[in-house]
């Protein structure tokens, strides 16, 4: 029931006593309450990157793209706020760590469904992470949507194409769930927009807050890693992966690869 104006407060329009209810460190160790907000935070803020890519979408499906900029700056700098929390968590020390590690038991930040999400509408796709969650599930299925949807690189593209851009057939009519490959052509045709910004001005706005993104991105990866370093070094992580050696390997991955490529071609 909608409370009347006065009567709302503070905590009760922000749900505080659940927000703040929400942290049961399981051991008594002081440092794993910070483990837990950190990561909970995180969620946060994911769910919010989500809820702004919902409209990132629909606004670039419908060729608003000057409305699109708002929400993907906005993403841009949720992402530099998410790298900045390693900071935090790099206060608890290799020591501070092992004494409640164990109590993590076979959950890992590897299972989180909406940092995968999030992963799968960028383009990054990779239908191994569906196991993860049960069949049926919530996370499942926004997962598998996410997964066999277009990308939000494949929708700059389809953008790109109405707009009069020669973009391949290839890259607007695929299997969404598979991995994008990059294409010669698609690298092509937008550096066309990188040639003559003032015609392609939207375009070209576009493709610079995507690469805004991508940026951001590589550098939670990075910083992720020096932070997992610092604290287990090469051990590996809670989950079952590799730990450390795992995280190297993602800090390549580009979900707009084409606008990286491009700029060689100038």
């Amino acid at each position: 029931m909608t409370q009347p104006p006065d009567a709302m407060t503070y905590g009760r329009y922000l749900s505080l006593d659940t927000l703040l209810s929400s942290q049961h460190p399981i051991s008594d160790r002081h440092d794993e309450m910070l483990f837990v907000i950190i990561h909970q935070t995180k969620e946060l803020w994911l769910k919010q990157i989500l809820f702004e890519l919902e409209e990132v979408f629909e606004l670039v499906r419908t060729d608003a793209l000057v409305p699109a900029y708002k929400g993907l700056a906005r993403v841009s700098r949720i992402q530099a706020v998410m790298t900045l929390s390693w900071d935090i968590l790099a206060t608890m020390t290799p020591a501070d760590y092992t004494r409640f590690r164990d109590v993590l038991g076979k959950s890992s930040g590897f299972q989180s469904a909406q940092f995968r999400q999030v992963e799968f509408l960028l383009g990054l796709k990779d239908a191994a992470h569906l196991k993860f969650q049960a069949e049926g599930s919530p996370e499942r299925t926004a997962m598998e949507a996410a997964l066999l949807g277009p990308s939000l690189w494949d929708e700059a593209n389809r953008a790109a194409a109405r707009a009069g851009l020669p973009i391949p057939t290839d890259a607007l009519e695929r299997d969404w769930a598979q991995p994008y490959a990059p294409s010669e052509g698609v690298e092509i045709a937008w550096a066309t927009v990188y040639r003559d910004t003032e015609r392609w001005w939207e375009l070209y706005q576009l493709a610079e807050k995507l690469v805004d993104l991508d940026d951001a991105l590589a550098s939670w990866r990075h910083k992720h890693v020096l932070t997992v370093e610092r604290v287990i070094g090469g051990k590996p992580g809670t989950g079952g992966t590799a730990g450390v050696a795992y995280l190297q390997t993602t800090l390549a991955k580009r979900a707009f690869p084409e606008l990286w490529s491009l700029r060689t071609r100038l």
